[in-house]
């Protein structure tokens, strides 16, 4: 067999339909869709406009509550500290989470250089935040709270509708990343009481380079914009919109809308099978984050007395990602999978598995066999794993269910 990719929390490949929706925005209706004043600008525009209602209708918003930007980091970063410059006045307070993904985390961090007060909520050992840690959290100069629906790296899904409520009732913004969501659960950004909310074209079949920020109008939430020049998308984000881009998310959104029951089920019938085959031959592996409270994509798995590596290095046919480091360019454990209690040990040979729509049964049963080969192999050269054959102490090696 090929090789299987299994990274789809990473990115993942574009839906054929999509690129077919797409090719005629690059040769045929090339116009800018900012001018007005020929028949090329207003096909384009016509094409940025339909992009922008799919996009809107995934979520349950108003086609002008969309911004497009070029993706998720930008939206974040753009809700962020959008509102913070804006609100200001108000208010200098700010709510996150341990386990927020970096582009929410790192524009929290240098807006509190900037002295803004940071409150960071921690999590249970299933990475949940309490939604009534939210409300004794608010004080009366908060004015964000930022917590991402889905996690990027254990799959656990936020209360977010009820946090919602608690920010709708206290009259403080809540912002969330759904990046990780959009194409595994509903979403409603008003049942959700959610003012913003960031995600992208790439993480559900879609092109990369693209992405969006929901915007309410009612109530209506201002922001200072971070991109300036020629005020684009109602003075939010100025540039040439990427008619293409916006033309293929909103392709992704609609083949999502119109399927989204069934993409749920095809994914959590791979993720159950790949997960079980794997805990049901393998000793000693641990689920990371919730097992009720998760999207149904993605499983985080640590193989006690497995670096791993070295277990992705003989896993070399199947595209997966480590969650021994939070970015590559550190050796330092997951901060999201230490936030959970996880011991330095197991978050350095926990493996991330994440499916998508192309994936299929068949490469999920070869993706065990590979799993149970190589972590056997790797155990085998282990005198640690010895050791706990023999009942010796596994405090030693730091392996205790969290």
């Amino acid at each position: 067999m090929d090789q299987v990719y299994l990274d789809n929390h990473s990115t993942t490949r574009v839906d054929p339909r999509v690129v077919e929706a797409m090719l005629p925005a690059f040769t045929e209706i090339y116009g800018n869709p900012s001018s007005r004043n020929h028949a090329f600008g207003w096909q384009a525009e016509e094409l940025a406009e339909k992009g922008r209602e799919e996009v809107a209708a995934l979520i349950g918003a108003d086609p002008k509550e969309i911004v497009f930007t070029s993706g998720m980091t930008e939206s974040d970063n753009l809700a962020i500290k959008g509102a913070a410059g804006m609100y200001r006045e108000k208010g200098n307070h700010i709510i996150t989470a341990e386990t927020e993904i970096r582009s929410v985390l790192d524009p929290i961090r240098s807006l509190e250089a900037q002295g803004f007060v940071v409150t960071v909520l921690p999590v249970d050992k299933t990475g949940r935040v309490d939604p009534l840690a939210v409300r004794a959290a608010i004080r009366p100069e908060t004015i964000l709270v930022s917590i991402m629906t889905v996690n990027h790296e254990v799959g656990t899904t936020q209360p977010i509708a009820e946090i919602g409520a608690i920010t709708r009732e206290k009259g403080v913004l809540f912002h969330t990343n759904a990046a990780y969501a959009a194409g595994v659960m509903p979403i409603d950004v008003n049942a959700m009481n959610i003012d913003l909310l960031s995600f992208n074209a790439h993480l559900i079949h879609g092109p990369k380079g693209v992405g969006a920020l929901y915007v309410r109008r009612k109530p209506r939430v201002r922001l200072v914009p971070q991109i300036e020049g020629g005020g684009h998308e109602r003075g939010f984000r100025s540039g040439t919109l990427n008619t293409p881009g916006i033309v293929g998310f909103g392709a992704a959104c609609r083949i999502l809308r119109e399927n989204l029951p069934a993409e749920i089920a095809h994914r959590k019938a791979l993720r159950d099978r790949l997960e079980n085959g794997i805990l049901e031959s393998i000793e000693y592996v641990e689920v990371n984050g919730s097992r009720e409270h998760r999207s149904p994509a993605v499983s985080n798995l640590s193989f006690a007395f497995v670096e791993g590596e070295a277990l992705l290095m003989g896993l070399r046919e199947t595209a997966l990602s480590s969650g021994s480091a939070c970015t590559s360019a550190t050796l330092e454990p997951s901060y999201v999978l230490k936030s959970l209690g996880v011991g330095t040990d197991l978050a350095h040979s926990s493996i991330r598995f994440s499916v998508g729509r192309f994936n299929t049964m068949e490469e999920i049963e070869a993706v065990i066999h590979s799993v149970q080969k190589a972590v056997g192999k790797l155990r085998d050269m282990s005198p640690l794993y010895e050791m706990a054959k023999e009942g010796i102490d596994l405090k030693s090696v730091q392996w205790s269910p969290h």
